[in-house]
């Protein structure tokens, strides 16, 4: 996943980047207006056509932010040991008073409360508060310039998500046929459904996961949204930084174990944003968040603002796909059908039984039979999702009739998307989806080949009018074949 900004906004750009393996475009709505975001993503679609490549676009919504008052041109030098007064209100920020406007910032802080700025280089400590403003001792110094983002702790904050220009966007985001919309400082299911209310099935929700509030309602958040993501920039200031790696495992295991896509997202590789080459570390980072079991990795300034996006997506790639190469993903398929059959996996999981179990058996039989593919047919791309929990070894192929559901389902783990036409009966499905993916060379004459699908019902996505035609797929996997193909 990359995302859009000056350095890859340019068409030539933007075509090479996507060229260079890029499945997900991510449109940072916290810049720029709303038209030269409707405009990125027709001109995502034109380029997408053009390299016959099913690309996803997912807004990310702006969520609440406080920003400190205007520090003068060059900024200031915060001096750790140095003690800053902290009002609320609008104006300039200096090097004795940093202005919030935030009306309720005194009722949020007290005696001990940290406060970052920017990405958390700066943080201070209040140590008294008085009628007018709080009191604190700069911990860790830095230069602040601009208008850096205010960090409170989430536990006292006040400030609501989604706001109520997130809404603006997300429905003006959701008209324009977006397959995904990140929803930012998600504490509870709630924020969730707000959204939820103003999109409709018309996008995907993406829940990130940057608190230690969001942290604690984990559970319920999965129950609620559709793709979650480890936003490990915030929930690295928000939560102390050596617990980011264990919450990341955690957030991953239990997303994978539910049949929720999840991403990765932060610094991944950001000393290519001037760098021509990562650092060690930052290459150990992408590999393990594939260990970990990751659907994708993000980037971020990195692609938006960096000196070669199309190297670095390049680069990401190669390490994605070294690592995919030693990933124990059969361990984890084991581990994951005797969860299946807990009652703690039962409470949890975001799939009917039939799914989970058919596609539990789906891997099994792909091992058995030495299956080289897995052709998920599907009407909303579930039957993928739920095939991809097991990381099968077998390639994973992801049918549907419908463009926007192709689309969605490139952020999947290994789904491989095609476009399908929809057919009169199972067994014509079963045939034709073969057929397809024959002609794109993802099978071969000779390979065998699992078909997984459902008993054609409900709607098509997005229209709760519109009957789903026959054959691809219901509300449950419930159709197992194994073919061999001749």
């Amino acid at each position: 996943m990359a995302t859009i900004g000056p350095a890859s906004d340019p068409p030539d750009a933007l075509r090479a980047m996507l060229a260079a393996g890029v499945d997900v475009v991510r449109l940072n709505l916290s810049h720029g207006s709303v038209d030269e975001h409707l405009e990125r993503i027709e001109r995502i679609r034109s380029i997408a056509r053009e390299l016959d490549a099913p690309i996803a676009v997912l807004a990310d919504l702006p969520g609440p932010k406080i920003r400190a008052g205007h520090f003068p041109e060059g900024g200031v030098n915060l001096t750790a040991g140095s003690l800053i007064r902290l009002r609320p209100g609008t104006g300039q920020s200096d090097g004795g008073i940093i202005t919030v406007p935030y009306d309720t910032l005194l009722d949020d802080l007290h005696e001990g409360s940290k406060v970052q700025l920017g990405d958390g280089a700066i943080s201070m400590q209040v140590v008294s508060m008085a009628e007018t403003e709080a009191i604190a001792r700069v911990e860790t110094g830095g230069r602040a310039n601009g208008e850096p983002g205010v960090h409170l702790s989430s536990d006292t904050l006040r400030l609501t998500t989604p706001t109520d220009e997130d809404l603006v966007l997300a429905e003006q985001v959701a008209a324009a046929g977006v397959e995904f919309i990140a929803v930012s400082f998600v504490r509870q299911a709630a924020d969730i459904e707000q959204v939820r209310a103003v999109v409709g099935d018309r996008a995907q929700l993406v829940a990130k996961i940057e608190t230690r509030t969001a942290v604690a309602n984990l559970h319920g958040i999965i129950a609620a949204v559709d793709v979650v993501m480890v936003a490990r920039g915030d929930l690295g200031i928000d939560c102390p930084i050596e617990d980011v790696p264990h919450l990341q495992k955690r957030i991953i295991r239990h997303c994978v174990e539910a049949g929720v896509p999840v991403i990765t997202a932060t610094q991944m590789l950001e000393s290519m944003i001037s760098a021509p080459a990562p650092t060690r570390a930052e290459v150990s980072d992408v590999a393990n968040a594939v260990f970990d079991g990751t659907d994708a990795v993000m980037l971020s300034g990195e692609t938006a603002i960096g000196r070669d996006p199309v190297e670095v997506v390049r680069t990401m790639g190669a390490v994605a796909e070294r690592a995919e190469r030693e990933a124990d993903y059969r361990q984890w398929a084991n581990r994951l059908g005797r969860m299946q059959r807990s009652e703690r996996h039962t409470e949890m999981i975001r799939l009917d039984g039939v799914t989970a179990a058919l596609t539990h058996a789906a891997w099994q039989a792909a091992i058995d039979a030495e299956a080289t593919a897995i052709l998920c047919c599907t009407r909303s791309g579930r039957t993928a999702r739920a095939m991809a929990r097991f990381r099968p070894e077998a390639r994973m192929i992801g049918l549907s009739p419908y463009p926007e559901v192709v689309r969605a389902m490139a952020l999947s783990w290994g789904v491989e998307p095609l476009e399908v036409g929809t057919y009169s009966s199972t067994d014509e499905m079963v045939w034709f989806a073969i057929e397809r993916a024959l002609e794109a060379g993802l099978v071969e004459t000779g390979d065998t080949v699992l078909v997984l699908a459902g008993a054609p019902s409900g709607v098509r996505p997005g229209d709760q009018r519109s009957p789903v035609p026959a054959g691809i797929g219901g509300s449950a996997t419930d159709v197992l074949r194994i073919v061999h193909v001749s």
